[in-house]
């Protein structure tokens, strides 16, 4: 049988010679698909960055003007200071520009090695290791923060958050602040002991101590908030249980800080060098201004009037500045040479590196450093 004589019903639909089945019907687009494109309840377009972006970049734009006026609030302060006292900043001046640049100098450079030696104390009180370059550009720009808060909260807040972008935890950052005040307070005092008993000086400080009557409720007022603070961590078990945590941090730490030789130096070692190097550059201003007064007179009056009334909250330091004055006096100096001796030195160690400690705190602001 011949190929052409095939009937047309025995044929198979999925022969080759069958014609081909009609493609099936796409179904009807759904307007409100979620997977639409162009659906208006779609997921996408809520999270979607563009919309985030005005918002970011406003925010940034308001946090810029914020931060340059915290930066540049220590300056205004001091700015105010001398619109305030136009003629003292004025006899001042005029006699640190008649004064001995060679004596001036030395005392920026005893000043530039407190900043080291600040930085040596922050990283031995700290077990972690952390860039000296950058620990040195904290510590000078904490100098210039430390003029808007008192009690040296400016300075700490400075490196705490440092400390906090190197990634030390928080409560070795917090124990390796107190660690470091305890080291600084107990040096300075060691130092000024030191100069009590080297000195025959020391017999003129009896003049300056308070009277006996105000002895009295300065003791009152110190053992209440004793009392107080003992009641609190006691009572409140939310408040004791992070300061126990703290306490317990901050014991751990120093042990194994003062297990580390190096730690050890650089810590007690840096301590003790800086209120050396701010009597040192005390004694330079007072060597250009012709104060004539020793400088071991000139050292430990500037130790004691930091230690007696250094824990007043004061910005900038204004307390010890009037009792340098009044133990300078005390020790035979001209009070008119003794207070442009203090203004020279207060200009010399925190007004004039107060705009380069601003731009710098700004720039490490800026750079994440902080």
């Amino acid at each position: 049988m011949r190929k052409d004589d095939v009937p047309v019903s025995s044929l198979s639909p999925l022969s080759p010679l069958s014609p081909p089945a009609p493609p099936p019907a796409a179904p009807p687009a759904s307007p409100v698909s979620p997977l639409s494109p162009v659906s208006p309840v779609s997921p996408v377009s809520s999270s979607c960055p563009e919309s985030e972006a005005p918002v970011r970049r406003g925010s940034l734009m308001a946090a810029r003007p914020f931060r340059l006026g915290l930066c540049l609030a220590p300056l205004l302060l001091a700015v105010g200071w001398a619109l305030a006292n136009r003629p003292v900043a004025y006899h001042g001046v005029t006699r640190l520009l008649a004064a001995d640049p060679w004596w001036l100098l030395a005392g920026v450079g005893f000043t530039c090695l407190n900043w080291v030696a600040a930085s040596c104390a922050r990283q031995g009180a700290l077990p972690d290791r952390v860039p000296p370059g950058l620990l040195l550009a904290s510590q000078f720009a904490a100098g210039a923060a430390n003029h808007a808060l008192p009690g040296s909260l400016g300075a700490h807040a400075v490196t705490l958050r440092f400390l906090r972008t190197r990634g030390v935890p928080l409560p070795r950052a917090t124990a390796s602040i107190g660690l470091y005040s305890l080291a600084k307070s107990s040096a300075k005092t060691l130092v000024l002991l030191v100069f009590l008993a080297a000195s025959p000086a020391w017999r003129r400080l009896g003049d300056l101590l308070p009277d006996g009557r105000l002895l009295v409720p300065l003791a009152a007022v110190a053992g209440g908030v004793l009392a107080v603070a003992g009641v609190l961590l006691t009572v409140v078990r939310p408040l004791r249980r992070p300061v126990t945590g703290l306490v317990r941090s901050a014991l751990a730490d120093a042990r194994e800080v003062h297990g580390r030789p190096r730690r050890v130096l650089a810590l007690w070692g840096g301590a003790a060098a800086m209120p050396l190097l701010q009597g040192s550059a005390l004694v330079c201003v007072g060597s250009a201004l012709g104060l004539g007064l020793p400088w071991q007179q000139v050292v430990l009056a500037h130790l004691a009037a930091g230690t007696a009334v250094g824990a007043v909250p004061t910005p900038g330091g204004l307390a010890v500045d009037a009792a340098l004055v009044w133990t300078l006096v005390a020790f035979g100096a001209e009070p008119t040479a003794a207070t442009a001796a203090v203004i020279g030195y207060r200009v010399l160690t925190d007004w004039l590196p107060l705009l380069p400690g601003a731009l710098v705190l700004s720039a490490l602001i800026r750079a994440r450093v902080l």
